[in-house]
């Protein structure tokens, strides 16, 4: 599988060293290596989800409880979770850390992934969804804190979008 250990393996433990101990997330391909280590590592909950909006609901839970939460997702599962982004997030003032695989860019080779790529942007500029993408090892761990760091401050949702640099050994 072309998808990066190594590259997984430095996303988890930023995560980790954020203080993140809950992740929500559906199977997908870019992200199994994060999957699998959250399924594995016994500081980390993992909660599998049915549809993307559920982690909204999920990340909200656990900040009332106090416990760090990040949702890794698909940019279609991003789209899918729009209402509860807006309705929830947004209107109630929850962090939202959400770690997004950014399909449909340069190099996709998926045709069923373009779309998504075109609008994915534009609706996070819509929605004022601060982003920043994840494209170099070097960068991960800071902008993984920047970016909860700012969920946390401004009560809002933050995405960060994995790139194709980052996540895939070709």
């Amino acid at each position: 599988m072309p998808v990066s250990l190594s590259s997984s393996k430095v996303i988890f433990d930023a995560l980790k060293q954020c203080e993140i101990r809950m992740l929500s997330a559906l199977p997908e391909t870019w992200l199994v290596h994060l999957i699998r280590m959250a399924d594995d590592d016994p500081e980390m909950i993992l909660v599998r989800l049915a549809k993307e909006e559920e982690g909204v609901g999920i990340s909200a839970g656990a900040h009332f409880a106090g416990v760090k939460s990040a949702m890794l997702m698909q940019n279609h599962g991003f789209l899918a979770s729009i209402n509860g982004i807006v309705s929830f997030a947004h209107l109630y003032k929850i962090p939202l850390l959400m770690l997004v695989s950014y399909r449909g860019t340069f190099g996709e080779r998926d045709p069923w992934q373009t779309q998504g790529g075109n609008v994915t942007e534009p609706l996070l500029r819509a929605m004022a969804i601060p982003y920043s993408f994840l494209d170099r090892v070097e960068t991960v761990e800071k902008r993984i804190r920047q970016a909860q760091t700012l969920a946390e401050s401004s009560l809002q949702p933050v995405a960060l979008l994995l790139m194709r640099d980052l996540m895939w050994e070709e």
